[in-house]
């Protein structure tokens, strides 16, 4: 009774509140206690500092302010608090909006209380396909949430296996290998599971021979007997599925062992600016999956990034997605002359925006299409120190991917 009753005032009330203040309230949810939360927030607060310098989001032909609501959604350790936390910032503080969120089990949960409300709800930060699918299957529902970023997990797997097929090619020229072997080392955790079985089944279509498979813990603080048995399967690739601390044991012990396989994958923490210094400087070649760097994806991107290390001594992780989340809002706000939902969603359904990490277009699911020219994020490779940008090749700046020493 009680959400029945909070649910039926505050969509009674919430809007008008929020317009008759002159501003539009926009909640960042994120698990502010982590660098994805802090990312959402950095990234959120750039655009509303910029935007309101400006002027504001023309509504209509009034000009309004931004606001900011941070709501820590506690998503890592709890769902629970994730729901009550979207559900505090819409009917207490009033929200017109919702960007953010991380963790794809609990904002699977945060996207049935945006619903619920009838609210837009950005996503920047999950990328599980059940989002999308809800869509799809149930649109006068769930068509207030859009992904903005990243690619949905099936996609993502797409960029792994293209950039892993620019890696086998330059094995072939440089090292004569028809076939090269690739190791696939991916952390004990149930995203990995799809990906291993999709490598497993894909990777000797695109001639590539699969030596084996090794699943250290997430936290696991040596890999010695996994990186022996890898060597000794004579992998040239190590294929790696890593989002916890392992990523740096793994980095920092491929180069105690001088070995001469590449690692390439998914290693969350060599994302990081922290990474070599954590890894001992014995990182060299490691290679991941990344958003940001300075590279000219998009006539924004490079801007966006020297920008948000100027103001936070630190490069964005793709949660800074959020700061793209707001730009497109403003972009589709002024568009429809109106903060409505209902009008807000056939804008943004149709838009074409050119943001800092790819040009955001949303297909039926609402997730952003892949593909060049679009969003696929960049692969980067840890060089002496330096994470250098070498994947797609055809983007102005990107760099020679190098092989360890044979």
């Amino acid at each position: 009774m009680l959400r029945s009753a909070l649910l039926a005032c505050a969509l009674a009330v919430a809007a008008p509140f929020a317009l008759a203040q002159g501003t539009i309230k926009i909640a960042i949810v994120g698990p502010m206690a982590f660098v994805q939360g802090e990312n959402h927030w950095a990234g959120a607060e750039m655009a509303r500092d910029n935007i309101n310098r400006a002027g504001g989001i023309n509504v209509g032909g009034k000009k309004m302010q931004i606001e900011l609501i941070r709501a820590d959604t506690n998503e890592m350790q709890s769902v629970p608090d994730a729901t009550n936390a979207v559900e505090r910032v819409i009917t207490r503080d009033k929200a017109d909006f919702l960007i953010g969120g991380f963790r794809s089990e609990a904002v699977l949960a945060m996207q049935e209380v945006a619903m619920d409300y009838k609210k837009i709800f950005l996503g920047a930060g999950a990328a599980h396909s059940k989002l999308g699918i809800n869509v799809e299957q149930n649109h006068e529902r769930y068509k207030y949430w859009f992904r903005v970023t990243p690619v949905k997990d099936v996609d993502l797997v797409r960029t792994t296996f293209a950039v892993l097929a620019t890696v086998a090619g330059q094995i072939r020229k440089d090292l004569g290998k028809p076939a090269p072997k690739v190791a696939i080392l991916a952390e004990k955790a149930v995203w990995v599971e799809g990906i291993v079985a999709a490598s497993k089944k894909n990777l000797p279509a695109m001639k590539m021979e699969v030596v084996g498979v090794w699943q250290p813990s997430a936290v696991a603080t040596d890999v010695t007997a996994e990186l022996s048995a890898i060597e000794r399967a004579g992998a040239d690739i190590v294929f790696t599925l890593l989002s916890g601390p392992v990523g740096i044991v793994v980095g920092r012990q491929m180069g105690e062992r001088n070995m001469k396989s590449i690692a390439f994958g998914i290693n969350v923490e060599a994302q990081k600016d922290a990474f070599w210094q954590a890894a001992a400087g014995k990182a060299n070649y490691v290679s991941t999956l990344d958003t940001y760097a300075h590279v000219q994806m998009t006539p924004k991107t490079i801007d966006f990034v020297k920008a948000f290390e100027s103001r936070f001594g630190k490069s964005p992780t793709y949660n800074a997605g959020s700061h793209d989340a707001i730009y497109l809002l403003k972009e589709a706000i002024e568009k429809a002359g109106t903060t409505d939902a209902d009008k807000l969603v056939a804008v943004l359904e149709k838009i074409s925006y050119v943001g800092a990490a790819g040009v955001i277009e949303f297909d039926k699911r609402h997730d952003p299409l892949w593909g060049p020219g679009k969003s696929t994020g960049i692969a980067v490779q840890w060089q002496d120190g330096k994470k250098v940008p070498f994947w797609p090749p055809q983007v102005p700046g990107m760099k020679q991917f190098k092989m360890p020493a044979h």
